[in-house]
């Protein structure tokens, strides 16, 4: 869906009023923090309010958790919905989108450490006889597309989600129930193989959607109930997570914020338009960080060597900064690894400060605001950490 972007926004009324709701869990919070911790609230409340500012953008959203800086902050900004202009607070949850593949690529890994796939097995022995027929017929050749070359974006696979057609038969019936096989049949109708598999990175939202049903074929179960027990979201305090359309809501997350277009209020738009691998998710800032920190620090998979391979380069010798639903990139000057999702969410995890910030903007065609803000906030935590230790 990254081809969305090319939306032009719409007038609306011009918001002025910054509504905060700082939902501070406090930077002294993790257990035997000192006294004296830098304190970064107040530059965190003044950065999400600025974002919120923008008069096209409804509301922000941004929790940032380090133990090591015995960190754990989580704010709001703006509103939660034009229409009512109820403010937006920190616990409430968003659509994902992309962020999605990060957890779809672990709870693929998860099923390789416990032997119940191979990475390199070719994707055909996952298809149906139709599907299969389908892709052949339009020249992929499927013994060669490998589970790998789908987690890194490498199998030559086209990006039926950034297809302009897609975005046309979407905002032309937003309710409309989409289903797995729509969307493979618009990936052959929309566009052709890409090239061999395992030469190039090209983004697919088509590939991970495979990877979605490979999930449902080995386990057995819907994708989302099944990544909910590979990935152990309960274990992981992660009770404002779920999957649209496969899970109920849970009673203790905070209500779906409104996410626009353009605009145009995309609230009731029907969550099969990216629910089968490629997105589907619906988490709280706070989750989707707590998820990003718990991945990187033991708590997803029952070995680092697993965690290693998610972080191997796609291609020889390295020409992608993506590696199995995750990017590499440099924070502030920092390696930091993350993800971001086609409605203007974002969570990045910087190993160095063991600090993950993740955050979202509410309105789909200024996304770009999230890298900025999220960008930011290392750079104001780490300033703050400069300043009480005397550096520069």
């Amino acid at each position: 869906m990254r081809g969305w972007g090319r939306s032009t926004p719409s007038s609306r009324p011009r918001m002025r009023h910054a509504l905060i709701t700082s939902g501070l869990l406090a930077v002294t919070a993790c257990a035997g923090a000192p006294e004296s911790a830098p304190d970064p609230t107040d530059g965190l409340d003044a950065l999400v309010a600025s974002v919120a500012f923008d008069p096209e953008i409804p509301g922000a959203l941004l929790y940032a958790y380090s133990p090591a800086l015995s960190l754990e902050w989580a704010g709001a900004a703006g509103v939660s919905d034009l229409a009512s202009g109820t403010p937006l607070s920190a616990d409430q949850t968003v659509r994902n989108a992309s962020n999605t593949k990060t957890y779809v690529a672990a709870a693929v890994l998860r099923l390789w450490e416990d032997g119940r796939l191979e990475l390199d097995a070719p994707i055909v022995s996952f298809l149906d006889d139709e599907q299969a027929s389908l892709l052949s017929g339009d020249g992929y050749e499927l013994g060669q597309i490998s589970l790998r070359h789908l987690l890194s974006h490498t199998g030559g696979l086209i990006d039926h989600g950034s297809a302009p057609e897609y975005l046309q038969a979407v905002t032309a019936d937003p309710e409309h129930r989409w289903t797995r096989d729509e969307q493979l049949n618009g990936a052959v109708a929309w566009g052709d193989p890409l090239g061999p598999s395992g030469e190039a990175y090209s983004y697919s939202d088509t590939g991970y959607i495979i990877l979605g049903q490979v999930i449902e074929r080995v386990t057995g179960e819907p994708l989302g109930p099944a990544v909910r027990t590979l990935l152990g979201f309960e274990r992981l305090g992660l009770d404002a997570t779920w999957w649209e359309l496969m899970e109920d809501a849970p009673a203790s997350g905070g209500s779906r914020a409104h996410q626009y277009l353009g605009g145009t209020d995309t609230h009731a738009w029907d969550p099969s338009l990216d629910s089968y691998g490629g997105g589907g998710l619906v988490t709280s800032s706070r989750d989707l960080g707590r998820f990003w920190h718990a991945l990187f620090n033991g708590s997803v998979f029952s070995t680092s060597a697993t965690l290693d391979t998610l972080l191997t380069s796609p291609v020889s010798p390295a020409s992608s900064d993506y590696r199995m639903g995750v990017f590499v990139r440099d924070v502030e000057g920092f390696a930091g690894f993350g993800h971001s999702g086609f409605w203007g969410t974002r969570a990045v995890y910087v190993p160095e400060l063991d600090l993950v910030v993740a955050g979202a903007v509410t309105e789909q065609t200024r996304a770009a605001e999230v890298f900025r803000m999220t960008n930011e906030a290392v750079r104001l935590i780490v300033a703050t950490q400069n300043e009480a230790s005397g550096g520069s």
